[in-house]
């Protein structure tokens, strides 16, 4: 087996998923558009109000900051966030048939400001995607019972009008807005904004504290856009957390930012390079890319690690879980097993185009799996599907919906939380 980020997969195996199943997932013939909306359909999406909450723009901060170091969560914030994901997740439960989104991941923007080199997730000469679409597909996942919107890219902050837009009109609709960024556009000004419009949590990329070569998503370029984050999350009721994708170039600089987060009382959520799943004829980096993992890189990166774990251990607020730690030392000798992928049942992709995948990975792929109105997801597809790629990728955003779709361990985690009133996060789900 390959393993996950060798450059021995290079050049003559340039992706990681082999045999028939590839074939069919990239000679597919995907819908080009979605259907025309129909007669009377709204398509556009409203116009914000800013600032919709005068009372809190012109207050002062301070006013706000925890007191003792530990945050207060109103009772309309509990409400919220247990509406988006308790809801959705207990109704999936009960409900006929396989597909019952709890979270959408809609790609606003398939271009990018930054050229990390790890990264296929942008294609420049992509047009983003419409007001008719963006609307289209939030009233569509409502429909499905859906409440979690994640905003990705690209840079999904290039058009920051539309991101506007759609975080206000998708909070109006009660939905729980989760944006990743790369923190280079997220000034004070579209802060303010989102914040304003009801963003719910904010998923700062960043790998390295200085730019270096081929990682360009650096806290010391916007370390002020960081420090404004951070300040104004207390009085809007947002939550910041670091995303740090593990390199071979980066493990020092791993440990500064889990420094940083934890010293500003916010998580981590890690990942673990990876090289292409499925061919990526745009993609420039495979050859001596300085930041995949290679097999003699393997003892540093199982030390740092064992240095996370030790960290969560003590209190460090990570989304991980040890045991999903511990399994990215297994995943960069290609000894991963499989692990109970929830895409494309509880989680879906919507392109910027409004067609469908049920993952990440397989964005630019060809199959058919629908469009948002008319989904064409197939168990028995993803099925067949997953017996091939689940050892082939650590998705750590899905590995953590399939460890929490388990009855015992949502009851367990939601009994704990509860017994401190909701105020913080107290332990992973284990």
């Amino acid at each position: 087996m390959k393993t996950a980020n060798s450059q021995e997969t290079s050049p003559s195996a340039p992706f990681r998923l082999e045999g028939s199943i590839h074939e069919i997932l990239m000679n597919g013939d995907r819908p080009s558009q979605v259907l025309p909306a129909a007669p009377g359909q709204e398509t556009a999406l409203p116009e914000p109000v800013f600032p919709q909450h005068p009372e809190l723009f012109h207050c002062d901060d301070a006013k706000f900051f925890p007191v003792g170091g530990k945050r207060h969560w109103t009772a309309s914030q509990i409400k919220r966030a247990l509406a988006a994901w308790a809801v959705p997740y207990f109704r999936s439960r009960v409900s006929r048939g396989e597909f019952h989104p709890i979270i959408a991941y809609l790609f606003n923007e398939w271009k990018c400001n930054l050229d990390c080199h790890y990264c296929w997730a942008f294609d420049n000469k992509v047009h983003g995607m419409s007001e008719e679409v963006a609307r289209r597909s939030i009233d569509w996942l409502h429909d499905t019972g859906c409440r979690v919107l994640a905003l990705m890219g690209g840079e999904p902050l290039l058009r920051r009008q539309l991101t506007h837009k759609i975080v206000y009109y998708a909070a109006k609709r009660g939905f729980f807005v989760y944006l990743a960024t790369n923190g280079r556009l997220l000034d004070p000004n579209i802060t303010d904004r989102l914040a304003d419009a009801g963003i719910s949590t904010i998923n700062l990329a960043v790998d390295a504290w200085d730019v270096k070569h081929g990682l360009p998503k650096a806290m010391a370029p916007i370390k002020a856009n960081f420090d404004y984050l951070i300040r104004k999350q207390y009085k809007y009721g947002y939550t910041v957390f670091l995303n740090i994708n593990i390199c071979r170039n980066n493990l020092a600089d791993v440990r500064q930012l889990t420094e940083l987060a934890n010293e500003n009382g916010i998580a981590t959520d890690y990942h673990i390079c990876e090289s292409p799943m499925t061919a990526q004829p745009g993609f420039d980096h495979m050859d001596n890319n300085p930041t995949f993992i290679r097999p003699e890189d393997h003892e540093q990166v199982a030390e740092l690690i064992d240095w996370l774990i030790e960290r969560q251990k003590t209190g460090y607020q990570m989304v991980n879980s040890v045991q999903r730690l511990a399994e990215m030392k297994q995943f960069v000798k290609g000894s991963l097993g499989t692990w109970g992928c929830r895409a494309g049942q509880n989680s879906i992709v919507i392109r910027v185009d409004g067609t469908l995948a049920p993952c990440f990975p397989v964005y630019n792929t060809q199959y058919d799996w629908g469009t948002i109105e008319h989904p064409k997801v197939d168990p028995e597809q993803l099925k067949s599907m997953k017996c091939q790629c689940e050892s082939e990728c650590f998705s750590t955003l899905n590995h953590i919906l399939a460890f929490c779709y388990n009855d015992g361990r949502v009851i367990r985690w939601l009994l704990r939380q509860a017994a401190h009133g909701f105020q913080g996060i107290r332990g992973n789900m284990d």
